[in-house]
């Protein structure tokens, strides 16, 4: 890579000579603030946030943009360049909404905090006239506050770029220029798959997610319920993130204690019901392998990716897996096995879920996902929903002492945890398939074939004399790339795995804030740490799902199991 010498701030930098300003300084450990860029999304240099002197240059320039040159000259600190970037945030803030205190976003919105890095005290300027717009809540997951939005345009980007889905795009001139829908529709009747990566992304409180634990609070302190939780698996590696530890901390005891001391009567564990989709989804591989049906197979686990096949490709919906999401299929165990287990009137039960995942609140409101009669799962709260209860009241979280999961839907395995990770559901379902094909008790479990962050993996395996081929995908727009080759005939797959948000789980839309790439790394080494600790690594060996398919469900793909952890996938029209 051909480099070049620039100097920033009388440092003497090296940087590639296709970087910009901005990449090369911050590789030197300078700091330029930035509203519009996002180091994952394509810069666009509209915010002007990042002004800097620049030799050669007849006026300021915008470092996510300008390339570096040979012995170019950057000032990234004058007098100048400190009254441009005060002048652009106080012109925001002249026609921002003044509700900081009570806005969801406060204390994470990078608007507040950069205003307060710049020591801006007083705004000069009164906002214009703006087009005036009602707050939208008609998503089920997600609420947008267009009197919030910056047009830093990152929601744009990431929608169309990265998932593919191109649900938002500028509208409008001047000084009545929004971001919009197709339309100006409203949120809930466009093709969105709610995954939540715009409200990632989004650097004010224009796009949160939809905020449920006053409901979570309610049916807990209602002494006619009986309130039980779950965790998914790439909880445990984020939720310290949110409360000040470092990123890809393990904190399974800590979040079960917190858990615990928020009032939940019993809290289990979303690994117990991804070792139960092991054995439903790969009995399901294994059947359509065998006796012709439709493959390739597509996992089924992700509700954005599965709204976005029945939005955009309802005539490939026969290749997914019928089995539900682990999250589904713990709902359905919980109002009934658990319910009769522990002699409690199902009606009494509220299942509340913590999941990574934005777009699980709409597949838990699902009309179909109530096989027990009712429904699987009552709330859903994400990870940042989890970490503002565990705040209101006030617990001590790094100090908490560690403690256990409740049986019987508190066991999981090595191979349920990496759910969690993009890949981690096809390696999970491997090392099953791989056991009841060879009809043995392998010791070699680790799938390293289908382990890596590329946005599309493909791997041949060879598993008791059989060939099978599998791919793991991971955000929509590569979705998308894979599901037009599967039309075309060019797919020759037997099982493919997709995961609707980068990296899978660890990087989904309800996840703390920010994550960026080595964030998710963190979060991923995380939850192989905790796989490699487990002395159960495959899902079949779990002490718990055995006793599940003995005493009450019978057999993997059987009646009574079909009826209460599989489910139809449809064509969506909104």
């Amino acid at each position: 890579m051909e480099m070049i010498t620039l100097t920033i701030n009388g440092q003497t930098v090296q940087a590639p000579k296709n970087a910009t300003i901005l990449e090369a300084a911050r590789s030197a450990g300078i700091h330029i603030p930035t509203l519009c860029h996002h180091p994952e999304l394509a810069p666009e240099g509209a915010c002007r946030l990042c002004v800097v002197e620049a030799s050669g240059a007849r006026t300021l320039v915008a470092s996510c943009v300008y390339p570096v040159a040979e012995g170019m000259v950057v000032k990234t600190n004058t007098d100048k360049v400190r009254a441009a970037r005060r002048m652009v945030v106080e012109l925001l803030l002249a026609n921002h909404p003044k509700d900081c205190l009570a806005c969801q976003k406060s204390g994470d919105c990078e608007l507040q905090k950069i205003a307060a890095d710049l020591g801006l005290r007083k705004i000069r300027f009164e906002g214009g006239a703006r087009k005036a717009h009602t707050i939208d809540a008609s998503n089920p997951c997600l609420v947008r506050d267009q009197e919030k939005c910056i047009l830093c345009g990152r929601c744009i980007r990431v929608c169309r770029d990265v998932q593919g889905m191109s649900v938002y795009s500028f509208a409008e001139r001047g000084f009545d220029t929004i971001v919009s829908t197709a339309f100006e529709q409203d949120l809930g009747k466009v093709e969105c798959s709610y995954c939540g990566q715009c409200a990632s992304v989004c650097p004010t409180g224009a796009i949160v997610e939809k905020d449920d634990t006053e409901k979570v609070w309610s049916a807990i302190n209602d002494p006619d319920k009986i309130v039980i939780v779950q965790t998914a698996p790439a909880v445990r590696v984020a939720l310290g993130e949110e409360l000040d530890m470092e990123p890809g901390s393990i904190v399974t005891g800590k979040m079960v204690a917190a858990l615990r001391n928020l009032g939940f009567d019993k809290i289990f564990d979303t690994n117990f019901s991804a070792d139960l989709t092991i054995m439903e989804e790969g009995h399901e591989f294994l059947h359509r392998l065998t006796n012709g049906g439709v493959l390739p197979m597509i996992t089924s686990c992700s509700p954005g990716w599965v709204n976005m096949i029945e939005l955009k490709y309802p005539d490939l919906l026969p290749h997914l897996s019928s089995a539900k999401s682990p999250q589904q299929m713990f709902g359905a165990i919980a109002k009934t096995y658990y319910a009769e287990k522990a002699g409690i009137d199902p009606a009494k039960i509220v299942s509340v879920s913590v999941m990574p995942c934005t777009a699980k609140k709409a597949e838990a409101a699902r009309p179909e996902m109530n096989a027990s009669g009712y429904r699987d799962i009552d709330i859903v709260i994400t990870t940042r929903e989890l970490g503002r209860m565990i705040r209101e009241a006030g617990l001590d979280f790094k100090h908490l002492p560690e403690d256990s999961y409740d049986s019987p839907l508190g066991t999981g395995t090595g191979a349920a945890v990496i759910f969690g990770t993009t890949g981690g559901v096809m390696e999970a379902a491997l090392r099953t398939v791989a056991d009841v094909l060879t009809g043995e008790d392998l010791k070699a479990v680790d799938y390293n074939d289908v382990r890596g962050m590329e946005q599309t993996r493909e791997a041949e395996l060879t598993i008791a004399g059989n060939t099978v081929k599998i791919a793991v995908v991971h955000t929509l727009a590569s979705a998308r790339k894979m599901l037009e080759r599967i039309r075309a005939g060019e797919a020759d797959y037997q099982f493919i795995e997709v995961m609707a948000c980068p990296g899978g789980c660890i990087g989904g839309g309800g996840q703390p804030i920010p994550v960026n790439a080595e964030i998710r790394k963190a979060r991923r080494e995380g939850l192989f740490d905790c796989d490699s600790a487990n002395e159960l690594r495959k899902s079949h060996e779990n002490p718990e799902i055995k006793e599940l398919y003995d005493t009450w469900l019978g057999k993997p793909l059987g009646e009574k199991a079909h009826s209460l952890l599989h489910t139809h996938y449809h064509q969506q029209v909104r």
